[in-house]
């Protein structure tokens, strides 16, 4: 037995320079390539060692809190202005942050949070003084509908316009929400009960209804036997009955007897 004999690939290697500069450079690239892994690893390990922070989840929380959350763990807000509306995320707590809660990020890193403006309201618009076919376009074209209607008699307003709504105007309310109306009716004038005139004279009744603001209507005059001419015998509305001064005031009075 030949004692140290060599491969053959070497032997070979030796018998042919083409073969053994090939060998050359195989080691030399395996020595560069174990190189740049130690180096990596070696830049990767730094990178650790000087401060790697998982980013907490910063979702659902008022921006003080999300705030006061990244200082402690030495991460800072970036702030930006777009909000968006949001029926479960409260106004003003942190709809969305990028980058995302578990990412790794370098120490003094900033996260960027984007604010809630809460559910999206709609402003009640004022609808008095219109009519009703309007205060309907004003509502639909502002996002709501209109509710129950009813008819009031009121001291202010024009006939057949809204004196009052609810919601109030200005209200903050859902979108699509009712909103109800109040239409004024014709004012009918103040009430009073028709007094009884039988047997009062025509003239002085007149003059106080007239000088009143009321209105004589028909006023009758027939001869009736044993009553004096002037005397009121019969009279509309009937005694105790409600009158308004619009209604009309009709007497039969007691004429002078021909005969």
């Amino acid at each position: 037995m030949m004692a140290g004999k060599l491969p053959d690939w070497i032997g070979k290697a030796v018998r042919h320079p083409w073969l053994r500069r090939g060998v050359l450079f195989a080691a030399y690239g395996g020595l560069l390539v174990a190189l740049l892994g130690a180096s990596s690893y070696l830049a990767l390990s730094n990178f650790v060692r000087s401060g790697v922070i998982a980013v907490p989840d910063l979702v659902g929380l008022e921006q003080s809190q999300a705030e006061a959350g990244l200082a402690t763990a030495g991460l800072a807000l970036q702030r930006v202005e777009d909000d968006r509306y949001d029926e479960a995320v409260p106004a003003g707590h942190v709809l969305r942050q990028d980058p995302p809660a578990g990412s790794a990020v370098k120490e003094g890193s900033g996260v960027v949070v984007y604010l809630s403006r809460g559910r999206e309201l709609v402003e009640t618009p004022d609808l008095s003084g219109q009519v009703l076919q309007t205060a309907q376009v004003s509502l639909t074209a502002s996002g709501l509908q209109m509710g129950r209607s009813r008819s009031v008699f009121a001291e202010s307003g024009e006939p057949g316009t809204v004196v009052r709504q609810d919601p109030p105007a200005g209200s903050p309310i859902d979108p699509s929400s009712q909103v109800d109306l109040m239409v004024s009716l014709a004012n009918p004038g103040a009430m009073y009960v028709m007094p009884d005139l039988i047997d009062l004279p025509e003239e002085p009744v007149r003059d106080f209804f007239e000088t009143r603001g009321f209105r004589l209507g028909r006023v009758k005059y027939e001869p009736y036997e044993g009553v004096p001419a002037g005397i009121i015998l019969r009279q509309y509305p009937l005694p105790g009955h409600p009158l308004r001064q619009s209604d009309s005031i009709a007497l039969v009075v007691a004429a002078q007897d021909s005969r």
